[in-house]
């Protein structure tokens, strides 16, 4: 009787394991949040599921967790140097639907949303990125042609071309417009545009748009003691929303473009000058810095505190990171890029993956091909609308 309990245990506990390394073995049909969540890589990586294992940079990532995390290799970096820092947008989240979340809150917040009251000129202002971004013609006159109503821009002018520190001005532009919104109604705001579908995709929420592949290398990585960033050119708290209950990092682990916050009561009363009382709320305020380029390593210098061992991005936008990541670091580090360079499953723009693989090949950065190294994007039923 012993031996048969015995006996019994062991099983169950094979098939507690079974359980616990097949846990997303079957594709996802139509993401969710929730199935997000649940995406789970062993820390030996045996049960990788959305990548083409045969893929090179597949095998230089796995091949380099494994040389770091073993105590007998010269490279192995102790727990608390191992950490990994990710930009958001088009590395772990869709950015052409048709462009980033942030982008497309602002326009819906602005053209679209009848209880906004909007500033003069800021319609206007947001007609013009909206036309940018759908490369559509400006009208010589904005005001009242109903651009926001002309996806196609039929019988308008050329696109003109837009301010060149966009993204900078969109930023300050974007951040006006929730102003004087508290954190709560903020959130609300944000979860109910994450329910809207993604442009260009089928089945497909924009809150639910990550990468399959990528969920898995940030669980791989957690599951292997390393602390993850992500480092984002978006706002903070949108990024913290959109993580949040989806993706196995910390929301007090998110770096990003930041606003002022004060006191609902505080008025121009200086901060030093202004002590906080039950009655106040939390509102937002102006714009502050836009985390892109080599103010994502102020920001990570500023926030982390150490130097990262491995960045993952995917434009012009993470190359000061990459470059700060792999530079006199004392132990072994890695920046991977991803390459937009899917058109049949997903909104590709080779060209812009051109771009960053010729950088990768300048730099001695790691390039992901979403196209070849990604076995799986979204979902088996998620396609682009026009296929």
């Amino acid at each position: 009787m012993k031996r048969l309990q015995t006996f019994l245990v062991f099983i169950l506990v094979l098939s507690l394991c079974a359980c616990a390394t097949t846990r997303h073995s079957a594709d996802i049909t139509v993401p969710t949040r929730g199935q997000l969540a649940q995406i789970v890589v062993n820390e030996h990586g045996s049960n990788f599921h959305y990548w083409n294992k045969n893929a090179a940079s597949f095998q230089k990532l796995t091949a380099y967790v494994k040389e770091v995390t073993n105590p007998a290799s010269p490279n192995f970096i102790p727990v608390e140097d191992r950490i990994a820092v990710f930009d958001l947008d088009g590395t772990l989240i869709c950015e052409t639907t048709p462009s980033y979340f942030e982008w497309m809150l602002y326009l819906e917040r602005v053209l679209n949303d009848p209880a906004y009251k909007s500033a003069p000129g800021e319609k206007e202002y947001a007609r013009m990125v909206k036309a940018g971004i759908y490369h559509i013609g400006i009208p010589n006159s904005v005001a009242g042609t109903g651009l926001e109503s002309s996806p196609n821009g039929a019988g308008l002018t050329p696109p003109k071309a837009l301010p060149k520190d966009l993204s900078r001005e969109e930023a300050r532009a974007q951040e006006a417009a929730f102003a004087g919104m508290s954190n709560e109604d903020y959130a609300a705001y944000v979860k109910r545009f994450m329910r809207t579908p993604a442009e260009g995709m089928t089945n497909l929420l924009r809150g639910d748009s990550f990468y399959l592949p990528m969920v898995e290398v940030l669980s791989y990585l957690s599951a292997n003691n390393f602390k993850l960033f992500i480092v984002s050119g978006s706002d903070r708290q949108t990024v913290r929303i959109l993580a949040d209950g989806a993706l196995p990092v910390d929301t007090d682990n998110i770096i990003g473009t930041d606003v002022r916050t004060y006191a609902s009561h505080q008025g121009t009363t200086d901060g030093l000058a202004y002590r906080h009382t039950g009655e106040d709320v939390i509102l937002r305020g102006e714009f502050i810095e836009k985390n892109l380029q080599m103010n994502k390593v102020s920001s990570i210098v500023r926030e982390i505190g150490k130097q990262p061992v491995l960045a993952f991005g995917n434009s012009s936008g993470d190359y000061s990171m990459f470059s700060y990541t792999i530079t006199n670091n004392r132990h072994k580090a890695l920046a991977f890029a991803l390459l937009c360079d899917d058109t049949e499953r997903e909104l590709g723009n080779p060209e812009k993956a051109g771009k960053v693989r010729a950088a990768c090949e300048a730099n001695g950065w790691i390039p992901i091909s979403m196209k070849n190294d990604f076995r799986l994007i979204y979902g088996r039923n998620v396609t682009r609308a026009d296929k």
